[in-house]
């Protein structure tokens, strides 16, 4: 299967048409188009508009309640603990990074965990939405168990993404990673490709490594056994443990601090309940945030013209290739598989939109694609 490119305005219409036929606002289907095709303009396929039918079959399954409104159960002046009530994750995960905001502009630090929520997109977005106001922004989530422990073989972790911002010239300073070596959102993209895992990011339900993408997802969604490694692999001698330590980090400040379900109890009683965390720091509590900012940005230049290893021309920083992924795709469009428009062709029809409307004469080719385990 192949791609079609598509412009920003084209996608963003598309989702906020979709969302509101959903059942969202326009302000709430504006947060969650945003949080999607900011993914999609990373270059983050797995976390972008791909992910509609998801949430549409999330909704039609009572993981997802629109109308929920996050409730702060547990607060004080540089702190709180929110419950989702089983809301849209990027709501939530806007509404509460916002809150973290508020009381870092106040008391120079705020702090958020949350609990009942449900898959809120890249962690990236939160933390930039600090950064965006001159904080130091971070945020973190569970998710459904996908990750085995090191030297396991059930799934009892998740993807457990940590993403910390912090502003700089002339790029921001933005490290987004799952703990996973992959997400599932990656498994999902070679499956809709028909294309065969890479050795190393995954184990079936026996426990021995496995590249076939269909079985580990339908593995990890009956939670059979299996799912996908730590970041690091599969032993200590090539750092399975430091994935597996950030990933219980991340467990701790969103699930453990809320409450909350832990990875290995989401998806359970008809509830997502997935877990957050959000942070936001003013860099005025170590001195002059312009000073700061410029020792940063003279660091990272120091890092992009250091020596570079034989055959290789650039060193990125994190953020960098970001700012220049939303560059092409603005000018170039976004790249979608074909597998995908596929499934939007499917909830176009089911919420009566007309798909010709957004895609012209464009008709997705036909497949033996089946659909994600959800």
């Amino acid at each position: 299967m192949g791609y079609q490119h598509w412009s920003y305005e084209t996608l963003d219409r598309l989702c906020m048409d979709a969302f509101t036929r959903f059942g969202f606002t326009d302000g709430q289907a504006r947060i969650i188009t945003d949080v999607l095709l900011t993914s999609d303009l990373y270059g983050i396929e797995s976390h972008g508009m791909q992910r509609m039918a998801r949430y549409h079959k999330s909704i039609q399954r009572g993981l997802i309640r629109i109308g929920a409104e996050p409730e702060i159960v547990f607060q004080t002046p540089v702190s709180a603990v929110i419950d989702g009530h089983a809301g849209m994750g990027q709501l939530i995960g806007h509404r509460a990074m916002t809150l973290a905001i508020e009381k870092a502009q106040a008391a120079g630090i705020g702090m958020v965990s949350v609990r009942n929520s449900n898959h809120y997109g890249i962690a990236g977005y939160y933390a930039r939405m600090a950064c965006e106001r001159g904080l130091i922004g971070m945020s973190c989530t569970n998710s459904a168990a996908i990750m085995v422990p090191t030297f396991g073989r059930k799934a009892m972790l998740g993807s457990d993404p940590i993403a910390v911002a912090v502003p700089a010239d002339p790029y921001a300073f933005i490290f987004d990673a799952s703990t996973t070596v992959v997400t599932r959102g990656k498994l999902e993209m070679y499956n809709k490709e028909g294309r065969p895992l890479p050795e190393g990011w995954a184990v079936g339900r026996d426990g021995r490594p496995s590249t076939d993408a269909a079985d580990v997802l339908a593995c990890i969604t009956a939670k059979q056994g299996g799912g996908i490694l730590p970041l690091g692999g599969s032993t200590e001698k090539t750092g399975s443990h430091k994935g597996y330590g950030n990933a219980m980090i991340c467990e701790i400040l969103s699930a453990v601090l809320s409450l909350g379900a832990t990875s290995n109890h989401t998806m359970e009683n008809g509830c997502a309940n997935i877990s957050h965390f959000f942070l936001a720091m003013d860099p005025a509590l170590f001195g002059d945030p312009a000073a700061i900012r410029a020792h940063l940005s003279a660091y990272l230049q120091e890092l992009r013209e250091s020596p570079k290893a034989e055959g290789q021309e650039r060193i990125y920083t994190h953020g960098e290739k970001e700012a220049a992924a939303i560059r092409d795709r603005m000018e170039h469009g976004i790249p979608v598989n074909d597998n995908t428009m596929l499934e939007v062709q499917a909830l176009c029809s089911d919420l009566e939109m007309d798909f010709s409307s957004y895609f012209g004469d464009y008709l997705p080719p036909q497949s033996g694609f089946r659909g994600n385990s959800f």
